[in-house]
């Protein structure tokens, strides 16, 4: 958990702390209030590995919930919870952000942004309370790189997955957002 550094210049690590529960377990907890500029945080994967992760697993727990935060509506793209799993080529990135929503519909892509030097995706993989309940993810990102970038051609070339993020944010709508992360897994 203490991998995880500001994306961007800037002091400390923002509007998140490092905890631990009952048992000791840390865990990343973030807290946006209206006003203060959005902080994403984010970790590089070791050089070495970044051909040959599989896999990325997590867990995390929405706290609170932007009021009308909808990735897919203009003016209202907050989460209460987003990581972002990263490609690069030589010349390109790709991101493939995925999000805990206020009420956007499970299994939802949005947001596609297409760019000469970079291209992302949105997608909604949890949507909605109960908050302050865990939810163990895992996706295959060679699959998941194929089948938002490459129209699923399974045998499409894979960029190196370089890094991912996290962002708790409701800058758009003017309200609070929250979450917790932990259990940040690479599997090769």
């Amino acid at each position: 958990m203490r991998s995880f550094a500001r994306l961007e210049e800037g002091p400390g690590l923002g509007y998140y702390r490092v905890l631990t529960d009952a048992s000791g377990e840390p865990f990343i907890r973030s807290l946006y209030v209206p006003d203060q500029s959005t902080v994403t945080l984010a970790v590089k994967v070791p050089e070495a590995l970044r051909s040959l992760v599989t896999h990325v697993r997590w867990r995390w727990r929405a706290q609170t919930f932007p009021r009308g935060g909808d990735e897919c509506r203009a003016g209202a793209t907050d989460s209460a919870a987003d990581v972002y799993l990263t490609f690069k080529t030589r010349l390109r990135w790709y991101t493939l952000k995925y999000v805990w929503s206020s009420v956007g519909k499970k299994g939802v892509v949005c947001d596609q942004k297409r760019f000469v030097v970079s291209s992302q995706d949105t997608i909604v993989l949890e949507s909605g309370p109960p908050a302050n309940e865990w939810r163990d993810e895992e996706i295959d990102v060679r699959g998941a790189f194929r089948a938002h970038f490459k129209g699923g051609d399974a045998n499409a070339d894979v960029p190196d997955f370089v890094g991912l993020g996290i962002l708790s944010d409701g800058d758009a709508t003017h309200s609070e957002s929250s979450a917790d992360y932990a259990r940040f897994v690479l599997v090769y």
